[in-house]
């Protein structure tokens, strides 16, 4: 994590088709976005100057936004370059990339049809999600008060401001008792996901996974089934009850921000990063990383 507020860091964001200085990229008290969620935005990773797949990103941004109900006014050709040339401009090889859109501070209340569809880019420098020392070792979830909804109830399929509410909540009360995150079951019971980021669990050499008909079929997630049945490991995609993980032997999270990070333990259950894990977390920094692992060879 940076070691200053994010709002004093260095450098440029992009902001409504225009370089800004990084201070400067600033927003009314009364915006939209702030005061009814009307906010839609990716997370991404750039390595060896590249950011990974990031047209699969930027097309997710604006499905997201349309799902919200309002047309992001930029083609994915002009977010994709702005989000190209905004990391070259910041110096960065390997960064973290956050666009974002959001409707404006034009007019007040519940209804803001009229209102202006902003975007915004900024990229800095973010290192592991979770803790470099402990990740290896598995990091320890608890288990989160809240549910992911019903997708009857909410906007599920969008990567919307909104929705994480609950997962804030989760991933502070969890930090309070001193785990790193928390997993969250859906309104069913089931299990769904962390708290920003999706969950595998390994058993007799196949991998197991959530359905994800309630939360985001991830990009990093699917990158992953992928590259795990290019490995030839079996990938089950199905639902998956609470008790079932006394049963699993591995487990792990994968993200943009989390990458593959194995667990150790949720709740009361108990795992060991193993070899499976292992071959993921490898495989996936080849394809991520694909310069580096010609150069290691």
């Amino acid at each position: 994590m940076a070691s200053v507020p994010f709002d004093q860091l260095d450098g440029h964001i992009w902001m409504n088709g225009e370089f800004v200085k990084w201070a400067d990229a600033k927003i009314h008290v009364l915006t939209h976005g702030l005061h009814y969620a009307s906010a839609v935005f990716e997370g991404e990773r750039a390595y060896d100057g590249e950011i990974f797949k990031l047209n699969e990103h930027t097309e997710r941004l604006i499905e997201s936004g349309r799902i919200l109900g309002f047309e992001i006014p930029y083609t994915a050709e002009q977010i994709n370059q702005a989000c190209r040339d905004l990391l070259v401009k910041q110096g960065f090889t390997d960064a973290y990339v956050r666009p974002i859109a959001w409707r404006g501070s034009e007019s007040m209340g519940v209804a803001a049809q009229n209102n202006r569809i902003n975007v915004a880019i900024a990229i800095w420098q973010w290192p592991s999600y979770f803790d470099p020392a402990t990740k290896m070792k598995g990091i320890r979830l608890d288990m989160a008060e809240y549910r992911r909804p019903d997708p009857r109830t909410a906007p599920s399929r969008a990567k919307a401001a909104g929705l994480y509410m609950i997962c804030t909540i989760s991933k502070h009360s969890a930090e309070a008792k001193g785990y790193a995150d928390a997993v969250m079951l859906d309104w069913r019971g089931q299990v769904a996901e962390a708290t920003g980021a999706n969950i595998f669990f390994v058993k007799d050499g196949k991998l197991h996974t959530p359905t994800p008909d309630c939360f985001l079929d991830g990009i990093t997630r699917r990158t992953v089934i992928g590259l795990a049945k290019g490995l030839g490991i079996e990938v089950i995609e199905r639902a998956i009850m609470p008790e079932e993980m006394a049963d699993f032997e591995e487990c792990f999270l994968c993200g943009t921000a989390a990458e593959v990070t194995p667990v150790s333990e949720v709740g009361p259950y108990r795992f060991t990063p193993g070899a499976l894990t292992k071959r993921l977390i490898d495989a996936y920094e080849a394809e991520v990383q694909p310069k580096r692992a010609q150069a290691a060879e």
